[in-house]
């Protein structure tokens, strides 16, 4: 009887701990901490956050290649980099994808595409996908705002960049925009989360 009884605690103690370690690999939350990583830019160059010295934040977007909702989203995100970079607040665009599942997403393809668009930020390969389940990324294109408090890079917004993907000029709420100039403000951007509209990020 003892014996079942300890077995049966420790099958929930199990359990427990599983469900624990699932819902803390999720990915970050409001508030949460963000650490820097070191990924490969399309220059060949290695990037981390650590390399701006004088940066208040990031505007950190996973997104891709082939991806329609990314790539209607891409002249508005050079938008956002050209117009908050010099207030401390520079886009870093990363590639989530598994180009041997998403043809398409390749590193070449990615030197291609912003050559091709003009890219003003770095694009960076997320290669072995070890990024985008820390920050809890599942669209392209997704975004993590992150602010900087003291040494500490903290999630500030998480979701998209704004309400209308397909129409720029029919867009009503300006997610990222209005929670980086909240940050400026001083103030807590609200919303601070919103649904990321997109495609699936390929494993």
């Amino acid at each position: 009887m003892k014996t079942f009884k300890t077995l049966f605690i420790l099958t929930i103690f199990t359990i427990v701990s599983a469900f624990t370690l699932k819902t803390s690999s999720e990915g970050y939350k409001i508030g949460d901490t963000a650490t820097d990583f070191k990924l490969k830019n399309i220059d060949g160059k290695m990037v981390s956050m650590a390399d701006y010295k004088h940066a208040k934040g990031f505007i950190v977007i996973f997104t891709c290649n082939h991806c329609p909702y990314s790539i209607a989203y891409e002249d508005r995100i050079i938008e956002l980099d050209k117009n908050y970079k010099e207030k401390g607040y520079s886009v870093i665009a990363i590639n989530p994808n598994n180009p041997e599942i998403s043809k398409g997403d390749d590193f070449i393809s990615m030197q291609k595409r912003a050559k091709e668009k003009g890219f003003t930020f770095p694009y960076l390969f997320d290669d072995g996908q070890n990024i985008y389940p820390q920050y809890g990324a599942s669209r392209t294109p997704h975004v993590f705002l992150l602010n900087k408090e003291g040494k500490d890079l903290k999630v500030a917004y998480i979701g998209a960049i704004d309400n209308n993907y397909s129409d720029a000029e029919a867009v009503t709420e300006k997610y990222v925009e209005d929670a980086i100039n909240a940050l400026i403000d001083g103030e807590k951007p609200n919303p601070n989360f919103t649904k990321a509209i997109g495609c699936s990020i390929k494993k």
